[in-house]
């Protein structure tokens, strides 16, 4: 079973220097370095192999670096697509799809691969520490957390904007041991992120790190490692909308291990990643040729964010520049950044229940619509294998399936720039 899973060996590498060391607990950077570097995880399995279906994301487990594995986990599930694939004239489409759908296997019950992240991330974790588990979230990571954290018994504080909790329902009620607090109306995910970074200067809690998290990545590059599985190779190309980028790099760095590993092909897979149009930093830098995102103002994201559909994919300060960050991945891959507004996703929304049959998230629907896009502009051959990267699907047929949910309500709400140790303050009485 899951539950008695041998730690994964495997050591860290900076990408900055290259200098490989032990993972001493919970690091998310290499200690004693100045310049900003992702840092990666070493499998000491270079071939992987890949467990059984009931060990859910754990079958992965060879290049997860974990300590344990934890049970209720599911993992993406790819198969190749007819409808869809008919309807663009694609002969080897295949779909990663992450998320509620029994028919394919898929039993996700927050509806969103930010499971794949959240079950590895709690594996890594040394619940001994007694620290608090801190994650700022635009909705659905928060939803997979506060699930696996509940059902682990792990404490987790919850940073999430106010606009945005109406992501957070459940089939069952969620444990005391999950606190929600949330930055006002109005505010997003960067206000989020900005709220957690104060409750971090406690030193009850602990960042859970985000793109700088290996677990978070390694978990999130499982989307690949199920098609390569499935297919029996490494995909020509890998869609898949983005608002940090974690989860690209996450699939680039899922490819080279795959490449190492020597079963899977020696290619490179071109990431075709996509935003939310009228948000658009990644696709903004991206196209100006800048390894930095270009300067944004505060109110003006605001209102951008205000607009777009895919809530998700809201982030205004994604691992875009830094070393091993997206701009890396897309570089290294002969990449893309592609753009689709709420009426296209709609559409494509629409097209993939009449030719797949489940609903998409949002942000699918966004990746969804520039695969169309991309296929009318012929930006992908016929005959490419095209990995289609559903990050979440099938949240009305879960719905459907359970009328009776639950809502985790906040305990605190703080304005956008709250004083430091007023938030240290509060939070700290929370638990």
């Amino acid at each position: 079973m899951p539950e008695n899973l041998s730690k994964t060996n495997y050591r860290l590498q900076s990408l900055a220097t290259g200098r490989i060391f032990d993972d001493e607990g919970w690091l998310l950077s290499a200690p004693g370095e100045d310049k900003p570097g992702l840092i990666r995880a070493k499998y000491e399995k270079r071939q992987i192999d890949v467990k059984g279906d009931d060990y859910g994301v754990f079958r992965f487990a060879d290049w997860l670096p974990v300590s344990r594995g934890l049970l209720g986990s599911s993992a993406p599930v790819t198969y190749k697509s007819k409808g869809l694939a008919k309807e663009l004239g694609l002969e080897n489409l295949y779909i990663t799809f992450s998320g509620y759908w029994p028919e394919k296997g898929a039993m996700m019950k927050t509806c969103s691969f930010k499971e794949t992240e959240a079950y590895p991330v709690a594996g890594r974790l040394n619940t001994g520490n007694g620290k608090i588990l801190v994650v700022a979230s635009a909705g659905n990571t928060s939803r997979s957390f506060a699930r696996v954290c509940s059902d682990n018994n792990i404490p987790l504080l919850l940073c999430v904007p106010e606009d945005n909790i109406d992501a957070l329902w459940f089939d069952e009620a969620i444990g005391d041991n999950v606190k929600l607090i949330v930055s006002r109306k109005g505010s997003d995910y960067f206000d989020a992120i900005h709220l957690s970074n104060l409750a971090c200067k406690s030193k009850m809690f602990i960042a859970e790190g985000g793109a700088k998290n290996v677990a978070r990545r390694d978990g999130m590059g499982t989307t690949v490692l199920s098609a390569a599985h499935f297919i029996g190779q490494i995909p020509d190309y890998y869609f898949q909308a983005v608002g940090s980028g974690t989860g690209a790099i996450a699939a680039w760095e899922a490819n080279l291990r795959l490449i190492e590993d020597g079963r899977y092909g020696s290619h490179k897979m071109k990431l075709m990643v996509s935003q939310n149009y009228p948000f658009i930093p990644i696709y903004d830098a991206w196209k100006a040729g800048s390894r930095d995102i270009l300067a944004m103002d505060d109110e003006v994201s605001r209102k951008q964010v205000a607009e777009i559909d895919a809530k998700v994919l809201s982030n205004r300060k994604p691992p875009y520049s830094v070393i091993g960050g997206l701009f890396d991945a897309l570089t290294d891959t002969g990449g893309d950044v592609l753009v689709a507004n709420n009426q296209e996703a709609i559409i494509a929304d629409e097209l993939f229940q009449k030719t797949e049959g489940i609903d998409l998230h949002p942000a699918a629907a966004i990746a969804a619509a520039t695969l169309l896009q991309a296929v009318r502009q012929k930006k992908v051959e016929p005959d490419a294998n095209i990995m289609l990267n559903i990050t979440g699907g099938g949240e009305a047929r879960f719905k459907a399936d359970n009328p009776n949910l639950h809502f985790l309500k906040p305990k605190l709400v703080f304005d956008y720039n709250p004083d430091p140790e007023e938030v240290i303050r509060k939070v700290e009485a929370l638990f």
